[in-house]
């Protein structure tokens, strides 16, 4: 176990002579699954959950579907730090004094895995027991977010997320695989400007 100082005003933590830049988010946000009964907080789900996603910082805007009435949003789990993959099965976990989130509802999502718009850009995601699997949901869900927001075709969406899209692994150690695809702001470009994923 490493002990972390939490410099807030550096923004910076340090342990044993280091040090790493902080970029907070909360790990958990999300809504139960359908199924009656009492779920682990700790996988991930198609409803969100324990992503531990380092991208969903301040700014960013999480669309989750919604499996219940009501939708029963919970958040929590502040991280201060933490790289792709939460390796050693925690991040640079801390308290969080003010968290502030504004809540709608968009009626006619239809989505079937969390996506958000993020200050680093547009994420798609999946989760699964295999990491191949995870991978292929992210993926293609962003395939079919490009085909359906930019007027390409399948072959032409793919070919898109080839050249543009970066797959990361968000989380490995919360009993399911995470992996989110990014197309970064500035990557997509017509005529010389970014191209806006909504």
């Amino acid at each position: 176990m490493t002990e972390w100082n939490v410099d807030r005003d550096a923004g910076v933590a340090r342990s044993m002579g280091f040090e790493v830049d902080i970029h907070p988010f909360m790990g958990v946000i999300g809504m139960p699954p359908a199924e009656p009964g009492v779920h682990s907080t700790i996988p991930p789900r198609s409803s969100g959950g324990n992503i531990d996603c380092r991208e969903l910082v301040a700014g960013s805007i999480l669309v989750l579907p919604v499996a219940v009435s009501g939708g029963l949003l919970s958040f929590g789990d502040g991280h201060a730090a933490q790289g792709d993959g939460e390796a050693s099965g925690t991040a640079i976990e801390c308290a969080m004094d003010l968290v502030e989130l504004r809540v709608g509802l968009i009626k006619e999502a239809h989505l079937s895995a969390p996506q958000a718009h993020t200050p680093a850009g547009f994420i798609t995601f999946g989760f699964s027991a295999s990491l191949t699997d995870a991978m292929l949901i992210a993926l293609e869900a962003m395939i079919s977010h490009l085909q359906s927001h930019l007027g390409l075709d399948r072959a032409q969406s793919t070919a898109f997320a080839s050249v543009a899209v970066d797959l990361h692994v968000t989380q490995v150690v919360n009993q399911a695989m995470g992996v989110h695809a990014l197309l970064p702001k500035d990557r997509l470009r017509r005529d010389g400007k970014p191209v806006i994923i909504s």
